[in-house]
């Protein structure tokens, strides 16, 4: 899962140790060669569907990370790209690894938390990726609602879910045993490292977005494969503001 420039096991449970903001300070110089990073896969069927709902002025990166994002946004909007994201760390990676593109908008880089984001109406794209198992369920509504308000009349906010894994498979009880170790250490433990793989049901944040303002729907990322009945792996969401 890890390439020999990932972080070691010493390093990986220091991260754990510590609280989110601070976890993923040190664990940016690596983070790009762990699994956690969205693979380049995902990023591109994410550009591909986006591509035909263009072209966009403006892009934000919520949650951004070391900035693997910034690249699908620089390719679909012509004025502006932003990346948010409360680590200095992997900002600071972002900032290094992914200057704008020739001939691409300007790309800048704040520091902000995603729950009190620091813009009004500024874009018409907003993408995500990878970022909401950071979040508590009774965070998200905020946490939509802040989206909503970023972006202007008629804008997009847009992110990928993968399907449940089937209940009983490997996956399931990996990521089922992931989130009991987390409940557990953050009882135990301060402070609390939120991250957890199965409280993002796709039905319930549909709900919860629609309860923010917007017009929920969902696109298959035929690209990344189907389960053995037909469905797919991963789904586009997108939830389009008002105009």
């Amino acid at each position: 899962m890890f390439t020999p420039r990932g972080p070691a096991l010493h390093e990986l449970a220091v991260q754990a140790m510590s609280s989110v903001e601070r976890g993923y300070d040190l664990l940016a110089p690596k983070f790009d060669h762990t699994p956690f990073r969205t693979q380049d896969r995902v990023l591109g069927a994410v550009a591909a569907a986006l591509r035909p709902l263009g072209p966009f002025g403006t892009g934000l990166d919520l949650c951004c990370g070391t900035g693997a994002g910034l690249g699908v946004l620089s390719g679909l909007c012509e004025r502006r790209v932003v990346g948010v994201d409360f680590s200095a760390g992997m900002l600071a990676v972002a900032r290094a690894a992914r200057p704008p593109a020739p001939g691409g908008p300007p790309v800048d880089l704040v520091r902000a938390d995603a729950r009190a984001l620091p813009f009004t109406g500024a874009f018409d794209l907003v993408v995500s990726f990878g970022a909401f198992g950071h979040f508590l369920p009774a965070e998200r509504p905020a946490l939509f609602a802040r989206a909503y308000g970023a972006l202007r009349p008629g804008g997009l906010f847009a992110f990928p879910v993968a399907a449940p894994p089937r209940v009983g498979s490997a996956q399931y009880w990996t990521l089922w045993g992931f989130d009991a170790a987390m409940r557990l250490r953050n009882a135990l433990w301060r402070p609390r490292f939120v991250m957890y793989y199965r409280t993002f049901p796709l039905p319930r944040v549909s709900e919860e977005l629609g309860a923010a303002g917007f017009d929920v729907g969902t696109w298959p990322l035929d690209d990344l494969g189907a389960l053995p009945d037909g469905s797919p792996r991963c789904r586009l969401v997108l939830a389009r503001r008002g105009r």
